[in-house]
C-alpha cells in the first residue's frame, strides 16, 4: 500500500505530506483542497505510467485548466516551479515525480523530470549485454528509448491507474456508454460490461456483489438475462415485495441508491478494477444510516480484496462507519492554514474518562470538535 504522500506546488497545496491507511475518509469545508489532493495523486499516478496528455488526465477525474492555474499561486517563485509528487509505499520504495509544462507552447503536454525508483529492476536487467545498451566508438552508452521501455515495464507501481470516481445517475442507469478507461469510467460508464464479464468469468465475485446488495431491504437479487439482444444492456432486479410475475424490473426503473451501491461493490470486489482509487462524495444519493453501514462494509471489502481507497464526504453520518481504533481506517480533516495553504490533520481515537458516554464522530463533526467546518460565520 501507499503509506505516505508528499505534494508540492499544486493549486492550493504549497507543501503537504500526510500518511494513509487502507480506507481513508476526508472531510473539510468547501474549497479546503480535498479535490486538489486527489487530483495531485492522480497526476502522480499518470506520470508513473507516462500518460500525461490532457485527455488522459481529464478521464482520471482531474479538472484541467491552463498550466499556470494548476500550480500554486502563493508566490511568483512557486508559479514558475515544478509540481512535485512523491509516493512512499509499505515496502520502503519511493517514487518521485517532478512535473513541468512548456509555458511557451499552450498545446504541450506535462513532462515528468522526477527520479524513477529502480527498486524493481534486477541486476540482469541492467547488464551491459542488454539491448538497452549499445556501443558507439567502442563506448557503451544507454539507449534512451530502450531504457524508458524497461523502466515502464518493470515499474508497475501500486499507485498505477489511480482514478477519482464520481459516478452519476445517468451513466449508471443507461448502461449505454463504454468507459474511456476500462473497466469502469469515473462517471460509471462500463458497469454493465464489467458485470457481464464477472458473471461469466468470475461468478464468485458476481455472487459476492449480489450478497452485499442485501443491505437494501427490498432487494431480492439481480441477474443478467440470458436472452439479451447483441446491443441490449440491462439487468433484471427483483423486489421481494412485488407479486409473482411483476417482481422484476430493469436498472432504468431502479432507485439511485441501488445503482450507486451496485457500482461501489463492483469497484471494490472486482479483480479488474484499480487497487488504489478515490471516490468523491461517497454519500451521494444515500440515506445517512445507509452511509454509515456502507463504510463498514467497504472497509471489510477493501481488506479482503487488497484495495486502498480515499473517500470524500460532507455527510457526518459517513464518519459513524469508521473504526478509528483500526489503524487501517483513518479520518483526515483537510483545512487551509492562515496563509491559505491546504493542510491535513489526522483524527485519532481518544480514551474516554471512566463513566462517560462516547460521542459519535458525526456529532463531534457537527459540534466542531474535530474541524472541517467553516469558521467565518
Amino acid at each position: 500500500m501507499i503509506q505516505k504522500i508528499k505534494i508540492e506546488n499544486y493549486k492550493s497545496i504549497q507543501s503537504l505530506d500526510f500518511e494513509l491507511g487502507r480506507l481513508n475518509v476526508i472531510i473539510g469545508e468547501n474549497g479546503s483542497g480535498k479535490s486538489n489532493i486527489l487530483e495531485a495523486i492522480a497526476m502522480g499516478s499518470a506520470a508513473g505510467e507516462h500518460k500525461l496528455s490532457n485527455d488522459i488526465l481529464a478521464s482520471r477525474g482531474i479538472r484541467i485548466t491552463d498550466p499556470v492555474s494548476m500550480k500554486s499561486g502563493f508566490s511568483k517563485d512557486t508559479s514558475q516551479g515544478d509540481i512535485e509528487i512523491n509516493f512512499n509505499d509499505s515496502a520502503g520504495k519511493s517514487y518521485n515525480h517532478s512535473l513541468s509544462h512548456d509555458v511557451e507552447n499552450p498545446f504541450s503536454e506535462w513532462e515528468d523530470h522526477g527520479a524513477v525508483a529502480l527498486g524493481d529492476l534486477r541486476a540482469t536487467d541492467l547488464d551491459e549485454e542488454s539491448p538497452v545498451f549499445k556501443s558507439r566508438n567502442g563506448k557503451i552508452i544507454k539507449s534512451e528509448i530502450g531504457f524508458n521501455q524497461l523502466l515502464r515495464k518493470s515499474s508497475r507501481k501500486i499507485y498505477s491507474n489511480f482514478l477519482i470516481y464520481a459516478p452519476e445517475n445517468y451513466a449508471l442507469r443507461q448502461f449505454q456508454e463504454e468507459a474511456q478507461i476500462e473497466p469502469l469510467g469515473i462517471r460509471g460508464a462500463g458497469l454493465f460490461k464489467l458485470l457481464s464479464i464477472l458473471n461469466k468469468d468470475r461468478p464468485d465475485q458476481f455472487q459476492k456483489i449480489r450478497e452485499q446488495l442485501n443491505l437494501i431491504d427490498w432487494f431480492d437479487g439481480f441477474e443478467i438475462p440470458g436472452d439479451l439482444q447483441f446491443t441490449e444492456r440491462r439487468i433484471r432486479i427483483k423486489d421481494r415485495f412485488l407479486e409473482d410475475g411483476l417482481e422484476y424490473f430493469d436498472q432504468r426503473s431502479s432507485n439511485e441508491g441501488f445503482l450507486y451501491l451496485l457500482f461501489y461493490f463492483s469497484l471494490f470486489i472486482s479483480d479488474y478494477t484499480p487497487n488504489f482509487f478515490a471516490i468523491d462524495n461517497i454519500d451521494n444519493s444515500l440515506n445517512p444510516k445507509l452511509c454509515a453501514e456502507l463504510v463498514k462494509i467497504l472497509a471489510r471489502l477493501a481488506k479482503e480484496h487488497n484495495k486502498q481507497v480515499i473517500l470524500t464526504t460532507h455527510n457526518p453520518a459517513v464518519l459513524d462507519g469508521l473504526n478509528l481504533n483500526d489503524d487501517e481506517q483513518r479520518l483526515l480533516v483537510v483545512y487551509r492554514n492562515a496563509y491559505g495553504h491546504t493542510k491535513v490533520n489526522r483524527i485519532l481515537p481518544k480514551s474516554l474518562p471512566e463513566g462517560s458516554n462516547p460521542v459519535r464522530l458525526s456529532e463531534q463533526f457537527l459540534r466542531g470538535y474535530i474541524g472541517g467546518l467553516p469558521k467565518n460565520f
